[in-house]
């Protein structure tokens, strides 16, 4: 058997003349961490799209110049088959890939999913983003049938990395090879310290605003719209307060707009898109008490532990994948979704206490501390190992006994 890993995304690429394409920077430091981590080779396998791509670290490269095989294909090519045998694939759980643990049976190659939204989530982003109610019936219909070929897809591999504890706790029992990890590009030299949130805090008094973030897609479905309403409310409480709001997206005109026409120019701070690692983390570290998360549903934002990694903790709308995070970090407040003026209330109630705001910063940065980018691909990568292994030696005992191990 080979030592290849075959990673197919759910991300898709645009492709422009002259051999160039459109890439997320996350993506590529992710696989180049594959790269490192795997003891054989790395191929990835991509679909094509003819749309924009909205995320916000997009960045353009030629495609030779990646420092790793990148092949653009269909998914549902006749032919995907070649690209499989003798590799271990990581898949990922979509419609487009519930094929992929049947190919890969009959390729004779493990097979382990990559799973990160459940049917909940994907209905209440159905529900948030379709306003037609004869659509939107009809699309939450064809979520129920995805989940169902889903399921059986997830049942028949290998094994399933499941991003945040909701997809988890659904995914647990189809597969016994099951691994919760919470996503990231935190790596250890970017974690906060105590001493910043030492620094941080040692000047607040009753005078000193409390300082909020939100970052993300200003987008209905990540709750960006209900941030003005939340300052709004804040204001009317008499909490002394800056909101400043990171990202871009479908609402940011409207957002600019509102700012202007509601006099709140003086509270909130569009902050665009600054630069990640040299620019927004620094400044979040050093200006941040408390971020402020409207998420309508349940998706596994990697916002969560790279907001905690800065040792700010979070207040957010009560959506499945942030219970879960509080859960198990025991770190963050929950609100009932959808309310903007129960949110403000927290915030208000949190700026009276702020030794509340100071312990759970504590909390938060101990978590992440756990789940930084290296360990998270450390552990993915083991249990791929691990996974192709037994898988191996399933297909073919004699390789367990050639190696000295003793097949199950």
């Amino acid at each position: 058997m080979s030592n290849r890993l075959t990673i197919l995304p759910t991300l898709r690429i645009k492709t422009l003349p002259n051999n160039q394409i459109i890439i997320t920077r996350k993506f590529v430091e992710a696989i180049l961490l594959y790269k490192k981590l795997w003891s054989g080779s790395v191929q990835v396998l991509l679909e094509e799209t003819t749309g924009y791509i909205e995320d916000v670290d997009k960045q353009t490269i030629q495609i030779t110049d990646l420092p790793f095989e990148l092949s653009v294909v269909s998914y549902d090519d006749k032919n995907l088959i070649n690209y499989l045998e003798k590799s271990t694939v990581l898949a990922s759980a979509s419609y487009r890939q519930n094929h992929i643990s049947q190919l890969c049976q009959t390729a004779l190659a493990p097979c382990v999913y990559t799973a990160e939204y459940t049917l909940r989530t994907r209905r209440q982003i159905v529900d948030v983003t379709t306003s037609n109610i004869l659509l939107r019936l009809r699309r939450r219909l064809w979520e129920e049938n995805q989940e169902r070929s889903q399921q059986k897809a997830i049942a028949l591999a290998n094994g399933v990395h499941c991003n945040g504890v909701p997809i988890y706790e659904e995914y647990r029992s189809l597969n016994q090879n099951c691994l919760l990890f919470f996503d990231t590009r935190i790596t250890e030299d970017l974690l906060a310290t105590e001493d910043d949130i030492d620094q941080r805090t040692q000047c607040w008094s009753q005078n000193t605003p409390l300082r909020l973030l939100f970052s993300g897609r200003l987008t209905l479905m990540k709750g960006a719209d209900h941030l003005l309403e939340v300052a709004q409310e804040l204001e009317r409480l008499g909490v002394n307060f800056k909101l400043f709001i990171s990202g871009s997206g479908a609402l940011e005109n409207a957002m600019e707009q509102r700012i202007q026409e509601n006099g709140l120019s003086d509270r909130v701070t569009m902050m665009g898109v600054p630069n990640f690692r040299t620019e927004f983390l620094p400044f979040v570290k050093s200006n941040i008490d408390l971020f402020v998360c409207c998420h309508r549903q349940g998706d596994p934002s990697c916002t969560y532990i790279e907001t905690m990694s800065c040792g700010v903790p979070i207040v957010g709308y009560a959506n499945e994948a942030f219970e879960g995070m509080v859960e198990y970090s025991n770190a963050g407040w929950l609100v009932e979704i959808d309310q903007p003026k129960l949110l403000a209330a927290k915030i208000f109630e949190l700026d009276r206490c702020r030794n509340s705001i100071k312990s759970m910063s504590y909390a938060s940065l101990k978590f992440a501390r756990t789940h930084t980018f290296n360990q998270t691909f450390q552990a993915r990568v083991q249990h791929l190992q691990t996974v192709a292994t037994k898988t191996n030696q399933a297909y073919n005992p004699s390789l367990g006994l050639e190696a000295g191990l003793v097949p199950e």
